[in-house]
């Protein structure tokens, strides 16, 4: 059976980085994002966010360090995670956390960002309002059955 554990998430950044190195001298970096739902406010009309931990290893993890602070916009494209261990006091303890396998800017170099002040979104000129001749044109040739097609 075929499975398949994909995670694509766009958020703020809710503190710094931290960055911390195996006994092995391998880099892992954990930061937390907030990503607003496209749907839903709380019972005082606030946005609802979900908090998401997330785990980046190796060049990601220093490339995360090194370019993102608290506030700062980021897409993160992984998998998810649950493990669990028991504490000191020998309760079961569950983690869910998204193990980064990329992260990226979502703005461009120098913070511009090119949406509009009203709206909340960005669409280049190349998807803006379709531009056609609605006239009928006689360049195309009827076919008046299926079994007519070329393929």
């Amino acid at each position: 059976m075929a499975s398949f554990n994909k995670v694509i998430l766009m958020g703020n950044l809710t503190q710094d980085p931290e960055l911390k190195q195996t006994a092995t001298g391998v880099s892992v970096c954990s930061f937390t994002i907030a990503v607003n739902r496209r749907f839903g406010k709380n019972e005082q009309g606030q946005q609802t966010v979900d908090f998401f931990n997330i785990v980046a290893w190796r060049q990601t993890a220093e490339f995360v360090n090194r370019f993102f602070k608290k506030g700062n916009p980021i897409l993160v494209c992984g998998q998810l995670q649950t493990r669990s261990w028991n504490d000191n006091q020998g309760q079961k303890r569950y983690v869910t956390e998204i193990i980064a396998d990329e992260a990226t800017f979502t703005t461009p170099a120098g913070g511009n960002t090119a949406a509009p002040q009203q709206g909340g979104s960005y669409a280049p000129d190349a998807y803006g309002a379709a531009s056609f001749n609605n006239t009928q044109s006689t360049s195309f040739e009827d076919i008046p059955s299926d079994s007519d097609l070329p393929f």
